[in-house]
């Protein structure tokens, strides 16, 4: 069995759409390496025959036939790339057809539709929540923090600045986060421009030994990563936030996606 599989990742847009639901598709199989290869903007026949001879040579290369995963609306654009010697999946074959059966309508079937979201007032809401994000990261901002949908908080390097920009750019959420340090702790309370918006706040843990390797990474042999240090600031961390009452999960073993789905849930904020 071969372990190493190329998938190509064909549309006539940007291909964010085929390589999301492909990945969360091929991450259901860990004993196998899959080759990302993304041809966007695949828009007409010539484009089409030059994706075929892509997928031909690297299936020649690799002693296996690529897998494709596609979302090309123009049919006979469809038709010409599904002539590759390769495994299919046709998100638009696979999904619309069966909708447009279900509903008794057509789709627009237009190029590249999901990205004239760029129009709309949640796209719009989506690039704010960005530039407020980025505004607030790390504590550099404590303006306008009134109109925060959440805060997030926790010690240096604990996940913090990731979900805020995951958040604003998937879900349009407003988010800053403040960083809590040695200070805080010393003076036992929350660092003080967030104290009035402690219901917005939501913590982010880690396991010490895990932060004491992202923190060598940054500063080597520093006291700051030193394991002794994480440890105490991962535990004064946590006892703060379970004294004020606030709402906290640990990062180590969780995705980007699921500590954002949870801050999403237990907040009960809606994008």
């Amino acid at each position: 069995m071969t372990s190493l599989r190329t998938v190509f990742f064909v549309s006539d847009g940007t291909g964010i759409t085929a390589e999301t639901f492909g990945s969360s598709v091929m991450a259901q199989f860990d004993s196998v390496k899959f080759r990302h290869r993304r041809l966007p903007f695949v828009d007409s026949i010539d484009k089409a025959e030059s994706a075929v001879r892509e997928i031909h040579q690297q299936a020649q290369a690799d002693g296996a036939r690529p897998i494709v995963f596609s979302t090309l609306v123009n049919p006979a654009i469809a038709e010409r790339v599904h002539r590759a010697q390769a495994l299919h999946l046709d998100l638009f074959s696979t999904f619309v057809a069966p909708l447009e059966a279900e509903l008794g309508f057509k789709s627009s079937h237009a190029i590249g539709r999901f990205h004239h979201a760029t129009d709309t007032d949640s796209y719009r809401n989506r690039i704010e929540a960005i530039n407020f994000s980025l505004a607030h990261d790390d504590g550099q901002s404590a303006k306008n923090l009134v109109d925060a949908q959440v805060i997030l908080i926790g010690v240096s390097r604990s996940g913090k600045t990731p979900t805020s920009l995951y958040l604003s750019m998937q879900y349009g959420i407003k988010v800053a986060n403040y960083p809590l340090i040695p200070e805080d702790f010393e003076r036992g309370q929350l660092p003080e421009p967030i104290r009035a918006f402690k219901s917005k706040c939501f913590g982010l843990t880690i396991d010490p030994m895990r932060l004491a390797d992202i923190r060598n990474e940054r500063r080597p042999g520093s006291r700051y990563a030193s394991i002794e240090n994480c440890r105490s600031e991962v535990s004064a961390a946590e006892s703060m936030m379970q004294r004020e009452g606030i709402r906290w999960l640990s990062t180590t073993t969780k995705s980007i996606e699921e500590i954002a789905t949870t801050v999403l849930d237990v907040l009960r904020l809606e994008s």
